[in-house]
């Protein structure tokens, strides 16, 4: 299997090539940066290598203060995603995972207390509601862009991820962040927002699996990579600390972005081919003890 591996150096890109290498598949990496391994705009314009599998985890992102602070940055993932489509079909490479992200589902189905689970269905490419910011709108559009990808014949498999986490993510997201100030022992704990939102966090290790899943067994998706478990910031914290073994006092940072304030999947499609198996304690365990 010849793959091309786009954000090879990012998270779940991290992840995902050394599982792929443990399969014996020949990789091709390229990320946004020419200096590592590559140009993902330059490849895309210029290349015309065709691949059997193609998987698109680069993108412009950062955590919630650089999609709610840096929104035009954040939008060239629209440019880089048109070209991926557009690279796609020119290269006639037949199979493709797209990682959309479960900030294209309408905000307005994520208010406080909405207890919604977000079902794929909940997205009509027809007659899209508002996306949560321009990473939505990116990410949104570029389901809609698959469409025309696979009217030329590529078949792509849509992912949805939810709050993906796991030992080796950068501290521009709460998970990460979260382990850190409780190795430091913090006190007091901040948490930004109220520490009511609530989100669905599935490791890593789970979303590489669920991905390999649904190239495995043709699922073109769109599939939720999530638990269907709820967990606010509150409770995730005093998770942390836990285990951790200390209890600090919580200060909340009412002034610091906090997203939308229900963000839980309804897992029922990616449980039929996929069962997560990293439990949100055992990471934790595992976070901290990496750290230590």
């Amino acid at each position: 299997m010849r793959v091309l591996l786009t954000g090879s150096a990012g998270f779940i890109g991290r992840h995902l090539h050394r599982a792929l290498d443990e399969r014996g598949w020949h990789v091709t990496t390229c990320d946004l940066k020419a200096a590592h391994r590559g140009d993902a705009l330059d490849l895309f314009r210029t290349d015309r290598t065709r691949y059997d599998l193609a998987i698109h985890c680069a993108a412009i992102v950062g955590g919630r203060a650089s999609i709610d602070g840096s929104p035009l940055g954040v939008g060239t993932n629209l440019a880089l995603d048109a070209w991926f489509m557009r690279w796609l079909t020119a290269t006639k490479t037949r199979r493709a995972v797209y990682y959309s992200s479960s900030a294209a589902y309408p905000v307005a189905l994520q208010g406080e207390d909405s207890g919604h689970r977000l079902h794929e269905d909940d997205i009509d490419l027809n007659r899209p509601g508002r996306p949560d910011a321009t990473y939505g709108l990116a990410k949104l559009t570029g389901e809609q862009l698959a469409q025309y990808a696979e009217a030329e014949g590529c078949r792509v498999h849509v992912l949805r991820p939810m709050s993906g986490y796991g030992t080796d993510q950068s501290l521009d997201y709460p998970f990460p962040s979260f382990i850190d100030r409780a190795r430091r022992r913090a006190n007091p704990f901040e948490i930004w927002g109220s520490g009511r939102q609530v989100r669905d966090w599935i490791h890593v290790d789970d979303l590489v699996g669920a991905t390999l899943a649904a190239v495995d067994q043709d699922v073109p998706g769109p599939v939720n990579l999530g638990t269907g478990r709820a967990t606010t910031f509150n409770q995730l914290a005093e998770m942390v600390c836990s285990e951790a073994g200390y209890r600090p006092q919580l200060k909340h940072r009412l002034d610091a972005p906090d997203g939308v304030q229900y963000r839980v999947a309804d897992p029922t499609r990616l449980l039929s081919i996929y069962q997560p198996r990293v439990s949100l304690e055992e990471g934790i365990r595992r976070a901290l003890k990496d750290g230590s």
